[in-house]
């Protein structure tokens, strides 16, 4: 094909078909500005999708732009600016399709935005990051210019002759319309008589890539953001994407035509961004205007200037701005006249490029007021808003404001309250509050909350949660606390709840999930529906530790993100995407917790909760050990092995091909180990009565082994008790039925007592009738860990409660408490008041007794709450003071005023050790069958450094660091041969060889090192169930055999892949070119069979093999 045109000719090497798509819409310019802008769609979604195949994720040519971009955006593959001039090809190409809408002036540009698009490419795909493309050649003259185009026109002519000699342009120019006359309709036939071709190049493409697309993804993303930060749009262009912004934004603006100089002036009702407006000092790129009020100027630069230097130009023109007719300035603040100056060259913010790239923004009006970016524009009403809120009055009234609620606020809660306050009122934007769980984090952020808005510090806030039966929990809370003359947070504030994102200006609080913001943001069908970055000034984010990943894979709630890196990139960008102060709430500040809001500004711990009597103090944990749990389970070699096929309800009988041996970790993910639960479950009952009021909640390791402890327990606690209603076990995990409304009778009815669960009950649920935790699964993070335990550390006085238990079954509170902050602070319950004030009286060592008066102190807060009567009367006559005031007043005493005060009144330890009457468990004699023994674990007990634990210190520490291993973790369906070396590689550096392995974990009858290496890692680092390969692809086979009808031969054919996968773990295109493949046909051959589908099929096979199977 002959190349018409110079501006595109570069792409040829790519694909024939880009050089075609550009120069037909040359051709077209002149004469159908309109089918020129269809052809520069078509181009934009071919380069499109030739970056998707150019990394392996390519799927169908079917796939809308706006799909395809999104996936793009998501794998950070069109970075800054550059998905922005995808957008701007599509949208005008779909006017110019759908409503034949189009005109020279936006055909100019968009070929311009392709060119740049066509260069950013180029540089990303062909290794050559420093190409040069020369001056863009301008299209001939349109019959029909404006003046506008034509002075376009020719500033580009003039900037394409400094690259040529005035022969060589006149010859190019000549040879260009000449040739565009005479092959402009051929080249259109060629173009769509290749488009079949066409896509069978970006299949072969994307055939050559998929295998190791992980990989390509990454190689990809840095090019493709260097790339991006060489495109250079001229300051024209530059504006038209400035105009799109502030349109979207709800400004009137055109910056071509609503200037100063064509005579376009404020206007009342109007919100207008005028161009070129002048000042004393020059003219503005933009001054904004709402009605005739002047709110803004914005200096507007080149895509390869700098963004942040240029907000000192936009204060200038705010100093030097003078009143040209009937605008009204609103104030003087020091040298400034206009408030608000923003700068911009266009590119969206990119945090690689913080200074070059986003909005800068600066309110001058105080001088201690920085500039920072913005990721979009502000809206009309935001900046109105902005101009009627008094932050340093807000203050003022908020130090006034007493606490005289109806909500009784603890000591500590106004102090974190306080606190937060203090550190607004020192324009901090990004805040963490830390208390620990139970400590009322709802009820001191609803009270927060109102005072925020009542002193209108801030006008809405966002207040975000991770999951939907949090959100409604907390909506809850927020409609029916009542606050100040009975009223309810609902009845003086508008609240928007889950469901509805209709916000008017009427409303105060909007209460989302992360998930549904993110979709709003940046999944959003219309981009009119995205809300402006002035829509909240104020985010609070509950239970913002979110992040338990080395625990279990991605819920179903989070199926938007691709991993937990994506989770938190999104869950940030929704953060960034605001002008907002941030604040999160946590019990559990995690390390990307801090990297977002800075470390806590106020902090309440679990250990404090415990000594001022605020929170439940638990025992140290029944550590139920039995012969499995003890000795591990053998299989000898030779000795038959059963597997149990959950898809297909079949056992199967293997032999052991060597001793295979399972620790408690694998117990209930890895084997089905009913006789384990059932005396687990036995001597559980002899604990929960379920007569009794309070509750027990159970961690199981999945919903299948949740159904088979429900079933269990219930026959435990009937041969124990003699009866058992059925409703009083309940399984509440993501697959019981409404598990919502499971949840509401847990917390707020008798029945049920005991509730089973896996995940769903590990956060932000408060349940206080909580007495029991049961640990029957084993978790590796610090996090998930706390968060289960503070399901139970709230108080409930009306049952009694004064201690909680908890029961571990699988070593669990030995391995983890170590590096918890909620060990028991009483370490030992049956210790006396007396043997405590000895102790005290003893001790010589000053750095020993704050440990113990904190146990003092603490069984103190526990024995006060349920003193009455006599014993009461006596203990206040002895102390010479109230309960209250005594437990206020040994609270400040330092440790050797508590030991001398206890000296003095050793009666009172006397009092504490009587029997009052309060309610203990009862305790029931113990059936010991294959129990060996019931013990205390206090956790002082080491860690046994055997191996196997060594290995997942190892991977814990280094998972982050190495792709390889996150590919393991995260997407094993996407692992390659050269990734699986890496790893091989990593381990034995390291010292854990494929040999060492072996010894201290053997496979069952899986003898593919590749899936053992990646059973391991997977166990260590998510506890995922840990089953043979073979049984893997069996179980990938069979669903994709019961997915569809199959030809007999397409069946074979997929039965046949299926052994070829048991013995070569990744087949791909490779391997049907290979062995028995090979002999049939190979791939061509029986891809015929499979009419052209065979890749698209081991690609389901493949994430079939590695779905989750727990």
């Amino acid at each position: 094909m002959r190349v018409p045109s110079p501006n595109f000719a570069f792409l040829q090497q790519h694909d024939p078909q880009l050089v075609r798509l550009a120069t037909v819409a040359e051709a077209y310019f002149k004469e159908d500005p309109i089918t020129c802008l269809m052809k520069l769609r078509q181009l934009g979604e071919l380069l499109a999708q030739l970056t998707a195949a150019n990394v392996g994720l390519y799927t169908d040519p079917a796939e809308p732009q706006l799909d395809l971009l999104r996936r793009l955006s998501s794998n950070n593959l069109i970075p800054g600016n550059v998905e922005p001039l995808f957008h701007e090809l599509r949208k005008a190409g779909n006017d110019a399709t759908h409503n034949l809408t189009g005109d020279h002036r936006t055909a100019l540009s968009n070929l311009k935005y392709a060119r740049q698009l066509g260069i950013w490419f180029h540089r990303t795909f062909a290794s050559d990051s420093q190409f040069k493309a020369g001056a863009f050649i301008p299209p001939p003259d349109p019959t029909e210019e404006t003046v506008a185009v034509q002075q376009e026109l020719e500033k580009l002519r003039l900037e394409a002759a400094q690259h040529l000699t005035e022969a060589e342009l006149a010859k190019a120019k000549a040879q260009q319309e000449e040739e565009l006359r005479q092959i402009a309709e051929e080249l259109l036939k060629e173009a769509e008589a290749e488009v079949e071709k066409t896509s069978k190049r970006l299949q072969h493409l994307q055939a050559t890539n998929v295998a190791q697309s992980p990989q390509r993804v990454e190689q990809a993303v840095k090019p493709a953001q260097d790339a991006e930060t060489q495109i250079d749009l001229d300051e024209r262009e530059t504006r038209r994407l400035i105009d799109a912004q502030l349109r979207l934004a709800g400004w009137r603006v055109d910056s071509s035509s609503l200037t100063y100089s064509n005579g376009t002036r404020p206007q009342k009702s109007e919100n207008l961004a005028i161009a070129e407006w002048p000042t004393t000092q020059g003219r503005a790129d933009y001054v904004l205007f709402v009605g005739l009020q002047v709110v803004g100027v914005v200096e507007a630069k080149r895509q390869i200037k700098d963004v942040s230097a240029a907000v000192d130009q936009a204060k200038r023109y705010s100093r030097n701005y003078r009143i040209k007719g009937d605008e009204i300035l609103l104030g003087n603040w020091g040298e400034y006249r206009v408030p608000f100056v923003f700068a911009t060259n266009g590119r969206e913010y990119l945090h690689q490029l913080q200074l070059q790239s986003g909005i800068w923004f600066c309110d001058v009006r105080k001088p201690d007021n920085l500039r920072r970016s913005l990721r979009g524009w502000y809206s009309p009403e935001g900046l109105k808003a902005l101009l009627s809120q008094d932050v340093e009055n807000a203050h003022e009234q908020l130090e006034n404001e007493p606490f005289n609620y109806n909500i009784d606020l603890r000591e500590y809660q106004i102090e974190a309250i306080q606190t937060l306050e203090a550190a607004l009122a020192e324009n901090r934007r990004n805040l963490l509050l830390a208390m620990a769980t139970g400590t009322g984090k709802t009820k001191t952020s609803i009270v927060l909350v109102y005072r925020l808005l009542k002193s209108k510090r801030f006008r809405r806030v966002l207040f975000l949660v991770d999951r939907t039966a949090l959100g409604e929990q907390t909506a809850n809370a927020f409609k029916e606390t009542r606050l100040e003359s009975l009223q309810t947070f609902s009845d003086i504030f508008e609240i928007r709840e889950l469901t509805d994102n209709q916000i008017d200006t009427d409303t105060k609080l909007n209460i989302a999930t992360v998930q549904g913001f993110v979709k709003r943001l940046f999944y959003s069908g219309d981009e009119t529906n995205i809300p402006t970055v002035d829509e909240y000034d104020c985010i609070i984010v509950d239970e913002c530790h979110r992040g338990y990943v080395l625990d279990k894979e991605l819920s179903e709630n989070e199926l938007t993100f691709r991993d937990f890196s994506d989770y938190i990139s999104k869950y940030q960008r929704v953060l960034d995407y605001f002008d907002a102060v941030k604040i999160g709430l946590t019990a559990t500040p995690a390390l990307h917790t801090t990297q977002i809001f800075g470390d806590p500004v106020f902090t309440y711990s679990y250990r404090e909760a415990v000594i001022e009597g605020w929170l439940i103090d638990h025992e140290p944990p029944i550590q139920i050990i039995t012969e499995l749990s003890e000795t591990g389970m053998v299989w000898q070699p030779g000795e038959n092995l059963e597997y149990f096929d959950p898809k297909t309800g079949k056992i199967d009988l293997v032999h052991a091909p060597d001793e295979v041996k399972l620790e408690i970790e694998q117990f209930n993910r890895r084997v089905i180990t009913e006789s384990f639960n059932r005396v687990v479950c036995e001597k559980l009952a002899e604990y929960l009565d379920p007569t009794l009021p309070e509750k027990t909640l159970i961690f199981c390791a999945t919903d299948r082994h949740a159904d088979l402890v429900v079933d269990l327990l219930k026959r435990a606690l009937q041969t124990q008790y003699g009866s058992v209603d059925d409703e009083e076990v309940k399984k509440i995990t993501g697959t019981a039925d409404k598990p919502l409304e499971l949840i509401r009778r847990y917390k707020n009815e008798a029945s049920p007592k005991i509730a089973v669960t896996v995940d769903l009950l590990t956060t932000g649920i408060d349940v206080p009738a909580i007495c029991n935790v049961v640990f029957l699964r084993r978790v590796n993070s610090r996090i998930l860990y706390e968060q289960m335990l503070g399901r139970a550390t709230r108080r409930c006085d009306e049952i009694g409660k004064t201690v909680f238990r908890v029961f571990d079954a699988v070593k669990l509170y030995e391995g983890i408490s170590p590096v918890s902050s909620m060990k028991p602070v009483v370490v030992n319950p049956q210790i006396s008041f007396s043997q405590l004030v000895d102790e005290l009286s003893t001790v010589q060592n000053d750095q020993a007794l704050p440990e113990i008066v904190d146990q003092l102190l603490a069984k103190f807060q526990q024995k006060r709450r349920h003193l009455s009567g006599d014993s009461k009367e006596q203990l206040e006559t002895w102390a010479g003071m109230s309960i209250t005031d005594m437990a206020k007043y040994l609270k400040r005493c330092s440790p050797r005023e508590v030991v001398e005060w206890f000296g003095e009144k050793k009666v009172i330890a006397e009092l504490l050790d009587r029997k009052d009457g309060g309610r203990q468990p009862l305790l029931i004699s113990r059936h010991v069958d294959q129990v060996i023994r019931v013990e205390r674990g206090y956790g002082k007990a080491e860690k046994p450094q055997d191996y196997l634990d060594s290995f997942c210190t190892f991977l814990n520490e280094n998972i982050n660091q190495v792709p390889a291993l996150m590919v393991v973790v995260q997407r094993p369906r996407e692992l390659t041969r050269s990734q699986l070396k890496e790893v091989k590689l990593l381990l034995d550096n390291a010292g854990y060889s494929e040999i060492t392995l072996q010894t201290a974990w053997r496979e069952t009858t899986n003898q593919d090192i590749a899936a053992s290496i990646i059973g391991f890692i997977r166990q260590a680092a998510l506890g995922d169930v840990l089953i043979s390969y073979t049984e893997r692809v069996d179980k990938a086979i069979s669903k994709i055999i019961a997915s569809r009808s199959w030809t007999e031969p397409q069946r074979k054919w997929l039965e046949r892949i299926g052994k070829q996968l048991k013995l070569e773990t990744i087949v791909d295109k490779v391997a049907f070119e290979q062995g028995q493949f090979k002999s049939m046909g190979g791939f061509n051959r029986i891809n015929k069979t499979f009419d052209g589908e065979l890749e698209n099929i081991l690609i389901e096979i493949n994430q079939n093999i590695w779905e989750d199977v727990g």
